[in-house]
C-alpha cells in the first residue's frame, strides 16, 4: 500500500470526492459482494460502467477485500486479469465483408426485416433511476445487479451521453432494449445492458442488438463497438475482432477465506502475485 494516504488522513475530509466520470462518499462507494458465502466488496459501478476510475484516496478508505474491475487501459492503476475486452472494429470494412459473419448478419436482418427499429441519443443527465428499470428491470433481477449499481450507473453517465435503441414487432410488441454508453475519448460505443423479450428467443434478440449498436457506431464515426468481457460468452464471438486487456485491482489480507478458496475470484480472475498489487508498473 505504499503511497497511499492513511485512512485518518482521507477521513477528516471525505465527503464527496470525484475521480474519472465517478463521484462517491465512504458510504455509498461500495457494494456487497459474495462468493460461497464469503463477504468481499466491489464498487457501485462494477456491473454496468465501463472503466472504473480509482484514487489513492479511495484505496485507503475502501473495506476488505476490495475487489475494482476495469480501470482504464491508458491508466496507472491495476493489473491485468484473466479475462478480456471484447472490441468490434466497426471502422474495418472486412469485418463487415468477412463471409461468415456477413451471411449471419444476413440472416439475422431477415428475421427482423418486418420490425421496427428506433435510435436515441440522449444526455445521461436526463436519465432517471425509473428511467432505467423501465428499460432494464427484468435484467437487473435476472443478473443480480444490485440498486446501488444502478445508482452508480446514473452517477456514471451524468457527463456522456447514452445510445438507447429498441426494436418491436409488427404488432408493437417491445422485442428489446438496448442501452450503451458513448466514450469518445476511447473511439468506442460501450454496451451496458440488453434486456429482450423472452418470447422472441428463437430470433436471438440479444445477437441483433449488438448488430444495431455495431451499425450505429461506424455509421456515427466511432472505430469500436465494446461488448464487454467475453470469456463467459460464447456468443459475442460473432462480432469480435480484438481484444483488449482488462486491468483490475485487489486489496486483501492474504490469509481471508476469498483467499484461501481456491474457486474464488480471486483465483480465476488473478494471479497471486497480483493481489494487493496497485500500480501497473509494478514488480
Amino acid at each position: 500500500m505504499n503511497g497511499l494516504c492513511s485512512f485518518e488522513e482521507v477521513e477528516a475530509e471525505l465527503e464527496t470526492m470525484s475521480v474519472g466520470y465517478q463521484s462517491w462518499t465512504q458510504e455509498n462507494l461500495c457494494v456487497d459482494s459474495s462468493h460461497n458465502d464469503i463477504h468481499y466488496f466491489t464498487t457501485r459501478w462494477d456491473a454496468l460502467c465501463p472503466y472504473i476510475d480509482v484514487s489513492e484516496e479511495m484505496l485507503a478508505v475502501a473495506p476488505r477485500p476490495f475487489v475494482v474491475y476495469a480501470l482504464p487501459p491508458d491508466g496507472p492503476y491495476g493489473v491485468p486479469i484473466n479475462d478480456k475486452y471484447g472490441l468490434v472494429n466497426v471502422a474495418d470494412e472486412g469485418f463487415w465483408t468477412e463471409p461468415r459473419r456477413e451471411r449471419k448478419f444476413k440472416e439475422l436482418e431477415k428475421l427482423y426485416k418486418t420490425f421496427t427499429y428506433n435510435e436515441t441519443v440522449m444526455p445521461g443527465r436526463d436519465l432517471t433511476v425509473e428511467d432505467l428499470y423501465e428499460m432494464g428491470g427484468e435484467h437487473f433481477a435476472a443478473y443480480e445487479i444490485d440498486d446501488r449499481e444502478i445508482d452508480g450507473f446514473i452517477d456514471y453517465i451524468k457527463d456522456l451521453d447514452v445510445l438507447i435503441l429498441t426494436v418491436h414487432d409488427s404488432q408493437g410488441e417491445l422485442v428489446l432494449t438496448d442501452v450503451s454508453v458513448l466514450l469518445p475519448k476511447y473511439n468506442q460505443v460501450y454496451g451496458s445492458f440488453c434486456q429482450w423479450n423472452r418470447a422472441f428467443k428463437n430470433r436471438s434478440p440479444g445477437i441483433y442488438a449488438c448488430l444495431l449498436a455495431s451499425k450505429w457506431a461506424a455509421q456515427n464515426g466511432f472505430r469500436y463497438y465494446n461488448l464487454g468481457p467475453v470469456d463467459d460468452y460464447g456468443y459475442k464471438s460473432l462480432f469480435v475482432t480484438d481484444f483488449e486487456p482488462i486491468y483490475a485491482i485487489a486489496l486483501t489480507d492474504l490469509n481471508h477465506p476469498l483467499v484461501l478458496d481456491p474457486t474464488s475470484p480471486l483465483h480465476i480472475d488473478f494471479k497471486p502475485h497480483q493481489l494487493n498489487q496497485i500500480y501497473r508498473d509494478s514488480r
